[in-house]
């Protein structure tokens, strides 16, 4: 009887949690952008001090982030413009996933990336 209850309480909670694809998007891009730009800093912009002197590193470091503002502004957009009963479908999770592991890809990535590719430029230079 008790696990019976449990599980009524389960599927009850679970009605009233629908994920909402446009608040969870939202959530991280927002995220992301945190992580992003943290990673700039402390990797990116590491790498370009210690080539260079001055204030490039940290016009780099904005041109970089502003940059990137866009993009995670598309994969908001994207899906910002559903309505309240697709919002909640069900349906779209797999298009969910394939972006927030897009998204969470180039925030990560991308700041590697863009500090291996500076330290080529570095070495050649």
């Amino acid at each position: 009887m008790v696990n019976a209850d449990n599980r009524a309480k389960a599927q009850a909670l679970t009605k009233d949690r629908t994920r909402d694809w446009r608040k969870a998007m939202s959530d991280h891009v927002a995220y992301g952008l945190l992580v992003y730009t943290a990673l700039q800093i402390f990797v990116t912009v590491k790498a370009l001090a210690d080539g260079s002197s001055g204030l490039l590193p940290y016009l780099a470091l904005i041109v970089l982030v502003a940059g990137i503002i866009p993009v995670c502004r598309w994969f908001e957009k994207r899906w910002a413009v559903l309505s309240d009963a697709e919002a909640i479908n069900p349906a779209h999770a797999p298009a969910f996933r394939r972006d927030v592991a897009a998204l969470w890809a180039m925030a990560v990535g991308l700041p590697f990336g863009l500090t291996l590719i500076f330290k080529m430029l570095l070495a050649f230079t």
